[in-house]
């Protein structure tokens, strides 16, 4: 079974200038995510999909596969799909991808076994890992503007913390696991299964803040 990791650091970020090398914790950003990876029992190889020399300076300790991204590709507005489209065109046939952000520095190489274990055992076509949404955040809380007004979204109102249904959020997604995937294919279609982790584990880096918050939680550990 051909498992690869795919890293995807492109050289752009409206929130943080450079984000993927920005320094955390003593080490560039996607350092957390190498080590993720180099340190996980099921990836058979790990590729590092980049416009920018910077980033493959800051990668080539770890000697990942680099793929080239064209620069149509490294955009705010391109879709991961197609950076995983290009990927696979890239690599041509592999069993698992398993797409690791680098903006999720707190995830480590047992969240990635475990999710590819439970996507190799259940025979899902895709697992992504999730957070559960605080209850404050949940349907039953969520208002809007109209005009000058706050009005009730859809499925608001006066729900108790019990009454509001449980729901999740992609973290990222820090793991997206995907069984013989296709170039063009709905990432989150068809089974498609939760792999649940705790938000202490869950940061998601976009801006300044996020790099704050996960360094407090790294020197925690």
């Amino acid at each position: 079974m051909e498992v690869v990791g795919l890293i995807s650091a492109r050289a752009g970020s409206k929130g943080i200038p450079g984000k993927n090398i920005a320094p955390l914790a003593g080490k560039p950003l996607v350092h957390w995510t190498l080590e993720a990876a180099r340190e996980s029992r099921v990836l058979g190889e790990v590729v590092v999909s980049t416009d920018s020399d910077a980033v493959a300076e800051a990668v080539a300790p770890f000697e990942p596969r680099i793929l080239r991204r064209p620069a149509e590709l490294a955009t705010d507005e391109t879709p991961m799909r197609d950076v995983i489209a290009h990927a696979l065109g890239e690599l041509g046939h592999c069993d698992v991808l398993v797409l690791l952000q680098p903006t999720s520095p707190l995830r480590r190489a047992r969240h990635i076994d475990e999710a590819a274990e439970l996507l190799l055992g259940t025979g899902a076509d895709s697992v992504v890992s999730v957070v559960e949404v605080p209850h404050r955040y949940r349907p039953g809380s969520l208002m809007a503007l109209d005009g000058e007004r706050l009005v009730p979204v859809a499925g608001g109102g006066q729900a108790t913390r019990q009454e509001k249904p449980l729901v999740y959020a992609r973290n990222g997604p820090a793991i997206l696991a995907l069984r013989r995937p296709a170039v063009g294919a709905d990432l989150y279609g068809g089974d498609c299964r939760p792999y649940l982790m705790r938000p202490e584990d869950s940061v998601d880096v976009d801006e300044p803040f996020d790099l704050e918050l996960a360094e407090f939680l790294l020197s925690r550990r």
